[in-house]
């Protein structure tokens, strides 16, 4: 190995991450989009369709992320911990990965009418995820107090799902009496619920930068 590709090696690469990272963030955003408008829809068809770009939007996800390992691997330097990084990539992928499952369990239960908490657990993860996406644009920035405030709105949403969770649940069990249909209704807004979590985690993560690069 000459002088030059050596300095190559050494040298980070933190644009590369910058980049994937950003890339990785949309992705989440199209995918919540997606399941926010199938959510929003009666037409069967429409779902269909719908269902079927969030699990291609899932396969996309999965490849930026192998790619973010792939540059981890191959780097000496990185813009910040390599654990911290495997995190985070691992966080986002998890947080389209539940939006997946969430789309999924609608189409297997056979659910056509969709519940108001389901809607609201959708519009929630759309805006975590603008939140999440926000937050990844200003990685370089990461001790920004406009991070900070980006994390905080994270928290603040992912506690109203867990209001909304709450509220669904209870009024499942105390309204519903066919034991089926609960448990159909409960799984979707477990998964919903579930994905506002991961949102949450990403958040966790990114702190964890802040705290360690302090």
């Amino acid at each position: 190995m000459n002088l030059n590709q050596l300095l190559t090696f050494f040298a980070p690469k933190n644009a590369n991450f910058q980049v994937l990272f950003s890339k990785s963030s949309a992705n989440l955003v199209e995918a919540a989009k997606t399941l926010r408008e199938l959510f929003h829809t009666d037409v069967a068809s429409v779902r269909h369709d719908l269902i079927n770009r969030i699990e291609a939007l899932e396969h996309k996800g999965d490849n930026i992320t192998h790619e973010i390992f792939k540059e981890l691997s191959s780097n000496f330097i990185t813009p910040f911990d390599r654990e911290d990084i495997h995190y985070l990539a691992s966080s986002l992928d998890d947080v389209v990965d539940y939006i997946h499952t969430s789309a999924q369990r609608l189409e297997l239960m056979k659910i056509t009418t969709i519940s108001a908490p389901m809607k609201e657990l959708a519009d929630i993860l759309v805006a975590s995820a603008f939140e999440i996406d926000k937050a990844m644009g200003m990685l370089k920035n990461v001790h920004s107090d406009g991070v900070k405030q980006l994390l905080v709105n994270i928290q603040s949403l992912e506690n109203q799902a867990d209001a909304v969770f709450d509220h669904a649940i209870a009024e499942l069990y105390a309204n519903e009496t066919d034991a089926i249909v609960l448990m159909k209704y409960q799984q979707v807004i477990d998964h919903l619920e579930t994905a506002t979590d991961k949102c949450e985690d990403v958040a966790n993560v990114i702190e964890t930068i802040m705290i360690k690069n302090s």
